[in-house]
C-alpha cells in the first residue's frame, strides 16, 4: 500500500534566507495511484508584503491574508497529514528549503527529516524530456491535462494538477500484464526473468495448419517462388 502526498506552496518571494516567507501550502493525498480526495489547504499570514513579482504570479495581497494563521499554528497539522507519505513536489529544493526555514524558526527538524522520501517531478520530466521547458503548465500540455482555469497559482490546484502530472510521468506498460491499478506490482513482475513465468501452450489444430500451410503457398506464389521459408 502506497500513500503519498502531493505537495505546494506560494511565498512572498523566491529567498527565504532573505526573510521570505510561506503564505499558502496545499497537499492532496494519492493512495496507491489513486486521488482519494484527503487534503490539507490553508492561506498563512507572512507578517510581510509579498515582492510585486510574486504577488503578480498568486496575487494574495496582504489586505487578504492579514486574518490567516500563522505557519507556527498549523505546523502540528501539516506534520500529521505527511507523516509516513512520499512526498512529491515540483522543484522539490525551493518548497524544501522554504519549509525548513518555517520549520527552523520553531526549532523543529528538516521537512525531509520528517517524512520517508521526497520525489522531485521536475527531476523526473527533465530526465523523460531533456531540452524542453518542464514547468507545470508545459506539462499540463504535454500530458493533455486540463489547465485552461489557472490563471494565478494556487498551492491546492497546482497540487491536484502535479498530481496528474505525477500519474502521467509514472504510468507505462512496465510489464508482460496490463494493470494500471498496480504499477507497483507490475515493476515487480517486470523484473523477475521471463523463464519464471509459467506460461500457458497452446497447439494449433490441424483447420488452423492447413489454412497455415494454405496462406504461406499463396505468399510463396505471390513472391514468384522466391520466399525465404521455402527450401
Amino acid at each position: 500500500m502506497t500513500r503519498q502526498i502531493v505537495l505546494d506552496t506560494e511565498t512572498t518571494g523566491l529567498n527565504p534566507g532573505s526573510g521570505d516567507r510561506i503564505i499558502e501550502i496545499a497537499g492532496v493525498e494519492l493512495f496507491n495511484r489513486r486521488l482519494t480526495g484527503k487534503h490539507f489547504h490553508t492561506y498563512l499570514n507572512p507578517g510581510r508584503a509579498s515582492h510585486p513579482d510574486a504577488l503578480k504570479v498568486h496575487g494574495l495581497t496582504e489586505e487578504f491574508l492579514a486574518d490567516k494563521p500563522r505557519f507556527e499554528q498549523i505546523a502540528t497539522d501539516l506534520l500529521d497529514f505527511v507523516r509516513d507519505a512520499e512526498i512529491i513536489i515540483h522543484n522539490a529544493p525551493f518548497d524544501c528549503a522554504f519549509l525548513d526555514a518555517e520549520l527552523d524558526r520553531l526549532t523543529l527538524p528538516a521537512f525531509k527529516r520528517q517524512v520517508p522520501l521526497v520525489t522531485d517531478t521536475l527531476v523526473m520530466a527533465k530526465m523523460q524530456f531533456p531540452g524542453k521547458f518542464n514547468n507545470l503548465d508545459a506539462l499540463c500540455r504535454r500530458f493533455g491535462i486540463d489547465n485552461a482555469h489557472r490563471t494565478l497559482h494556487g498551492a491546492l490546484l497546482d497540487a491536484e494538477l502535479l498530481a496528474e502530472v505525477y500519474l502521467s510521468l509514472t504510468r507505462g506498460q512496465e510489464s508482460l500484464v496490463i494493470d494500471l491499478e498496480a504499477p507497483q506490482h507490475q515493476t515487480i513482475i517486470a523484473t523477475r526473468p521471463l523463464h519464471t513465468y509459467d506460461l500457458p501452450l497452446s497447439s494449433p489444430s490441424e483447420a488452423d495448419r492447413i489454412a497455415h500451410e494454405a496462406f504461406l503457398q499463396l505468399l510463396d506464389k505471390k513472391s514468384n517462388g522466391q520466399s525465404v521459408w521455402r527450401p
